[in-house]
């Protein structure tokens, strides 16, 4: 187990309110896609519901990604939140995480161009803003003969006529978040994927009302909001933003400009909150100090912000206490440490992530890591048995 110094994080554990949402203390659980759904079906289990519940001291549980329709699935063994199986699945998770105290928002995913055909109705080409083929590999596991990870294809431009049936998917999967009893959802326009495809200009080549100048990028976002505030009140929506780098080696020439009018379009919506990637190892690219493309950031949007980035404790409570930042998500520090807050209360220890077993897989990685009291989840053969009571 690693520690940090100890310091004073009362900060961390001031209420915070933003509309009628109230969070217990500001140690957000950051969205982290573990591939451990239904193979085939996309559907949580008692084991997900388990893994939340056991984190549910968070101040807010931002969900893994999870794709509005087959369309927008990228990765196997990723859930959806677009059929009554996926609700079901859900609820198991929502309701045990309720009765832990907790709450959870559902993330939203579309992931356009980071897909493969394997995954889309009829074999197709992915979508994405403009044609655009993607570095690196689909993860496709065992869908393709030459699996588990082949080459990414070109993706194909979602058409104008098309956006109206994509803002429809947002807004049924969005009610389908609802009825899974979700406190709220949180809209992925991040880290590449399509939404962000449509915001950076390395991808997006339109010369319709959706390309072009920034504020013609950040279009479909806009859209995109307004339609799931059709199913939530805008204190029960976050949207989440990546300035610096994305998956498929996409970025944006001016990021500053790009993502502060994407804050400032978001402004006047109500929203809870913004939520933002710093620059971090795993997605840097652009040579713009990305802390203060955050900070302007902030002042464009004019609510809540949570940050998120590889912060440690004492970096993240700095964040809150200069009022730069509203609360701060963690992603890996969540994943080892069950009972994050706890420890970042007490100053630590903090146990280290396995990176082996991030995705994938069943129970070790995922529900075996120890608080601070020793509770050694129940794993092996009497994970079936727990899950199946959640």
């Amino acid at each position: 187990m690693s520690t940090h110094s100890k310091s004073n994080y009362s900060s961390y554990f001031e209420p915070l309110s933003v509309g009628s949402q109230k969070f217990n203390n500001r140690v957000f659980m950051a969205p982290m896609t573990r591939n451990r759904a239904d193979h085939s079906k996309g559907t949580p289990s008692g084991l997900n519901a388990l893994y939340y519940t056991q984190r549910a001291s968070a101040g807010l549980i931002i969900s893994e990604a999870t794709q509005i329709s087959q369309e927008g699935k990228g990765y196997a063994w990723t859930p959806g939140i677009h059929n009554e199986d996926h609700v079901t699945g859900w609820r198991t998770v929502t309701e045990a995480v309720h009765n832990a105290g907790g709450k959870i928002f559902c993330q939203l995913w579309h992931v356009g161009a980071i897909s493969h055909p394997v995954f889309q109705p009829g074999e197709e080409a992915p979508v994405s803003a403009s044609p655009f083929k993607p570095e690196g590999k689909a993860f496709v596991g065992d869908h393709h003969p030459d699996g588990p990870q082949v080459d990414h294809v070109e993706a194909r431009e979602l058409k104008k006529s098309e956006i109206p049936r994509l803002l429809e998917d947002y807004k049924k999967a969005a009610e389908y978040a609802k009825k899974a009893g979700f406190d709220g959802v949180e809209i992925h326009c991040a880290n590449g994927y399509l939404i962000d495809q449509f915001i950076r200009d390395s991808v997006n080549k339109r010369t319709d009302e959706y390309g072009g100048e920034a504020k013609n990028r950040v279009r479909l976002m806009s859209e995109v909001v307004d339609a799931v505030l059709q199913v939530w009140s805008g204190d029960q929506v976050g949207v989440r933003l990546s300035p610096i780098g994305g998956l498929g080696g996409s970025y944006d020439s001016n990021p500053k400009n790009t993502y502060t009018t994407a804050a400032k379009a978001l402004s006047g919506k109500g929203l809870l909150y913004l939520h933002v990637i710093r620059p971090n190892s795993h997605t840097a690219k652009g040579d713009e100090d990305g802390n203060e493309i955050v900070k302007s950031m902030r002042k464009a949007f004019g609510g809540c912000l949570v940050v998120n980035g590889e912060m440690s404790p004492d970096e993240g409570h700095k964040w809150i206490e200069s009022g730069e930042a509203d609360a701060v998500s963690f992603g890996r520090l969540f994943l080892a440490n069950p009972d994050l807050p706890e420890r970042i209360q007490r100053g630590g220890p903090f146990n280290e992530a396995k990176k082996d077993d991030f995705y994938g897989g069943g129970p070790k990685g995922y529900i075996d890591y120890p608080t601070l009291n020793k509770v050694e989840p129940p794993y092996k053969e009497k994970t079936t048995e727990l899950s199946q009571s959640l």
